[in-house]
């Protein structure tokens, strides 16, 4: 259902996931519609600083040493992806942070591992995050649940996110819009006027698993979100 909803100045903070050059040179890890996504967050980011709302770029390095049971290597013994000695693992240049944002390094798919990540945006006031980047179904995913249930409010912009394909990103955000207590699933455009401290219309869930998607609606439902 979708609900007037606005956001207090200086409660927010944006958080951009894993836009790592990998997702478009690496042919076994490219996003579809990765261009668009980095469009898009891109136009997060210029909201985000012309509204004073502090930028947190996260990057996924794996450094084999510290991996958890089970992670996949290559053929050469390497991380199968993300390895902390592969160049691809650098943020996009026109998504990168600039001077004085938070450059952050995560060692698995949440943002919010073993770290004081959520110590530190209590601290400083935070109640809801701007959640974009990729891939939806894995490392959005974990972070977005693992911030609400540090008690945050998530704002998910659904079209700067993505994965693999398409289906694998809708039912990313119909999955998470089903259980996303107390935040928001928004688009970009949208999501820059609530940071400029608007009011707008956002999907938020009501009662339990209201998006009872299938193959043959799930592309209806996530362009209603």
């Amino acid at each position: 259902m979708k609900t007037p909803i606005s956001i207090r100045r200086g409660t927010v903070a944006a958080v951009f996931i894993d836009l790592q050059e990998e997702h478009r040179k690496d042919k076994r890890y490219l996003v579809e519609g990765y261009a668009d996504i980095l469009a898009n967050v891109q136009r997060l980011q210029e909201a985000a600083r012309r509204n004073f709302v502090p930028l947190h770029h996260w990057a996924y390095i794996v450094d084999l040493a510290e991996a958890r049971p089970f992670h996949p290597v290559d053929e050469s013994g390497k991380s199968a992806f993300s390895d902390k000695d592969d160049p691809l693992t650098a943020i996009c240049n026109e998504v990168a942070p600039q001077d004085g944002e938070a450059m952050l390094i995560k060692r698995e798919a949440s943002a919010f591992g073993k770290n004081d990540f959520a110590d530190k945006l209590k601290a400083a006031g935070i109640e809801w995050l701007v959640i974009a980047g990729v891939w939806t179904e894995a490392c959005i995913d974990a972070t977005v649940k693992d911030a609400v249930a540090r008690g945050f409010r998530v704002l998910l912009v659904k079209d700067a996110c993505g994965s693999a394909s398409a289906a694998m990103h809708q039912t990313g955000i119909l999955n998470l819009a089903n259980r996303l207590y107390g935040g928001a699933v928004t688009n970009t455009i949208d999501a820059c006027r609530l940071m400029a401290g608007d009011t707008v219309s956002a999907w938020q869930v009501e009662g339990s698993v209201p998006l009872r998607f299938t193959f043959e609606n799930a592309a209806q439902l996530y362009a209603e979100l």
